[in-house]
């Protein structure tokens, strides 16, 4: 009887190995499958973390092609308002000078009135200060006086015909025989044409 408890006692603890053995092998695969999910759970992670730096690329590209258009058209505005300005100043000063010219023809007019009066007369001396003063400040601004236009060829970017004589000499025919009011300049541009006889 001995002999047959002691063959049986080594196929319980054989029993108890195999038993064992299942065991671990069930906790590998689950182990396995734990493994495998977080392994996918990592893969799947990264993928997002892409996509999230793909679209925070995108975000800074639209933001930064919206910031160069906004400066683009500021700097347009800006250099825009700067001209508008300039060409009011010009407009401005061009309109004042114009105005300003017809005063110094009264100047001229009225020292032909003064005649024989004596070149030491106070009355005289003052309106020849003031008509200096007065074509000085203009010639700050700019203004210049066309040159005499007497004996010169017609020139229409200078000169206005406003009408036509017979000419004193064959030599002034075509030409301009006398000049009636000056013509002025502003800078490049002409303000007043000088207003001239034409000769036939």
């Amino acid at each position: 009887m001995a002999k047959d408890k002691s063959q049986e006692e080594p196929k319980e603890e054989f029993k108890s190995t195999e038993t064992n053995v299942e065991e671990g092998a069930e906790q590998n695969e689950e182990g396995q499958v734990e493994n495998s999910e977080e392994e996918t759970a990592e893969e799947a992670a990264p993928e997002e973390e892409l996509d999230e730096v793909e679209k925070l690329k995108l975000e800074l590209a639209e933001q930064k092609d919206k910031f160069i258009r906004l400066y683009s058209e500021f700097d347009n505005f800006r250099r825009r308002t700067a001209k508008e300005k300039i060409e009011l100043t010009k407009t401005a000063t061009e309109n004042l000078v114009i105005e300003l010219v017809q005063v110094l023809d009264d100047f001229e007019r009225a020292e032909k009135s003064f005649g024989d009066v004596k070149e030491d007369d106070p009355v005289k001396q003052g309106f020849e200060i003031v008509h200096t003063k007065l074509e000085k400040l203009l010639e700050k601004q700019g203004l210049s006086q066309i040159e005499e236009a007497k004996g010169k060829d017609l020139d229409t970017d200078l000169h206005e015909a406003v009408t036509q004589f017979p000419a004193p000499s064959d030599d002034l025919k075509g030409k301009i025989i006398d000049q009636l009011e000056k013509g002025y300049k502003l800078g490049d541009k002409v303000i007043r044409y000088a207003k001239v006889v034409v000769g036939t």
